[in-house]
């Protein structure tokens, strides 16, 4: 064979993307025998909780070669389960290490790990399928869209419910016109499930580095300092720096469908009300609310209650349904009708009253008119899936972007209570100098500064 056939991993990607109408096989290699050989993948966060469910996911369809993991026990445990890999306590190690070896990656870090472990796949040409929310920090979501687009990567988001078949009934449903024209979302959560507000500020104090842990790359492109309570391996959530509280954590699922079926882009004005929101912490409770222009439905009020929060019991409900046990979900208002979803991933979307529902079905099964996903209920293996078939996954980057930072716009109204904040979509920035802060990383340590110029 000929070298100059076959060109390394990174200029086959980037030829093959830019080939219009070719066939697209990016980082796949022919076997001995002409079979295509399976895509080799790694998981960033992988070695415990959701990282390790969102590598054994993307594992069905592809080889995994690497984990890498923060934490030296759980890298033991992946070991076990995956011999054959190499195990990594830093995502710049594992890619200098591995070199070529890698097509795509999971990342299953904390929020401020996301930016800097996804961009450095992306420069090196990889696929990536990113948990949500994608970053913490709108400039991070932009830089974020901007580099893969660049590189021609395939991408992803690992919110679940876009993969299923409700989320497209919904869409399919308000197209069809089944509440009318949208004039009012209302969104809620029991999150925060982990310390936010004072509680949360109690626990961030100095203390003593677990023997397992490597902090340094816990910490990734944030400053330096020394290990604190209160945030491995779970609770960062709550803290401003390294997670993206409620919202951020759970608006990318509740959100989703609402957003896909009505359209809404980028809010206009957000403002909020909140409960023990402090200077380092996410609040214990807030509400949100946005206000859209839509160019299906005009104005559009989203509602979104976090905490011990919820909107009030709509009218239309049945009066044997126990409003108080629904404790996440949302209310789609239209002008002639009502759809309510009470689980996270829009898999129950049904008008209310119940009599309404099936006064719109017909006696009859609904038939579902928008292509299913390749991998439902499986963001991961439906990345794999999308580089083998040449497809776009549902929850990629063109989508996925601005469904994140619709949370992390709600996030500049609950750092800013009381205030209306007033966004310029054109100029990517708000009235509000103080939310304008939040709108970009305050500090990155020395040789971290990842920027969609530098891929």
């Amino acid at each position: 064979m000929k070298p100059s056939l076959f060109p390394n991993r990174r200029t086959f990607l980037r030829n093959t993307a830019a080939t219009a109408g070719g066939i697209f096989f990016p980082n796949l290699i022919l076997g001995q025998e002409g079979g295509v050989k399976k895509l080799n993948v790694a998981g960033i966060g992988g070695a415990g909780g959701k990282g390790a469910s969102d590598i054994g996911i993307a594992a069905k369809g592809a080889n995994v070669v690497a984990i890498c993991d923060v934490d030296r026990d759980r890298l033991k445990k992946a070991q076990t389960l995956y011999p054959d890999a190499k195990m990594f306590e830093s995502f710049r190690e594992m890619f200098e290490t591995m070199g070529d070896k890698i097509d795509l990656c999971t990342v299953s870090t904390p929020d401020h790990a996301h930016y800097p472990a996804a961009m450095e796949a992306i420069k090196r040409g990889k696929h990536v399928c990113v948990q949500k929310p994608l970053v913490n920090r709108i400039w991070e979501a932009n830089e974020l869209h901007k580099a893969a687009g660049k590189m021609g990567v395939k991408t992803n988001m690992g919110n679940q419910g876009h993969t299923g078949k409700g989320i497209r009934f919904l869409k399919q449903w308000v197209s069809e016109g089944i509440v009318g024209n949208v004039k009012e979302i209302h969104v809620w959560t029991n999150r925060p499930i982990w310390p936010q507000g004072n509680e949360a500020k109690a626990k961030y104090t100095p203390g003593e580095l677990p023997a397992s842990l490597n902090w340094e790359s816990w910490l990734a492109q944030c400053p330096s300092i020394p290990f604190t309570n209160g945030l491995h391996p779970f609770a960062w959530r709550g803290h401003a720096e390294y997670g993206a509280g409620a919202m951020g954590d759970m608006g990318c699922h509740l959100l989703d469908g609402p957003f896909w079926a009505c359209g809404l882009g980028e809010p206009y004005k957000m403002e909020a009300e909140v409960e023990e929101l402090t200077d380092v912490s996410w609040p214990k409770s807030s509400h949100v609310v946005c206000y859209f222009k839509t160019e299906k439905y005009g104005e559009i009020k989203l509602h979104w209650y976090e905490g011990s929060r919820k909107p009030e019991r709509p009218a239309e409900l049945e009066a044997d349904r126990d409003w108080d046990k629904i404790k996440g979900g949302f209310l789609l208002r239209g002008d002639a009708g009502v759809i309510l979803n009470t689980d996270d991933y829009c898999g129950s979307p049904r008008l209310i009253p119940s009599t309404k529902m099936t006064d719109f079905l017909g006696g009859k099964s609904p038939e579902l008119k928008i292509e299913q996903s390749i991998a439902e209920g499986e963001p991961q293996l439906e990345l794999v899936r999308a580089i083998e078939q040449n497809k776009i996954c549902g929850s990629n980057f063109d989508y996925s972007v601005p469904l994140t930072k619709l949370c992390l716009l709600g996030n500049l109204a609950i750092s800013n209570p009381g205030k209306v904040i007033n966004w310029d979509s054109s100029k990517q920035e708000s009235d509000n100098a103080d939310a304008n802060k939040l709108m970009k990383r305050a500090a990155v340590r020395d040789g971290w500064d990842y920027s969609s110029e530098k891929v």
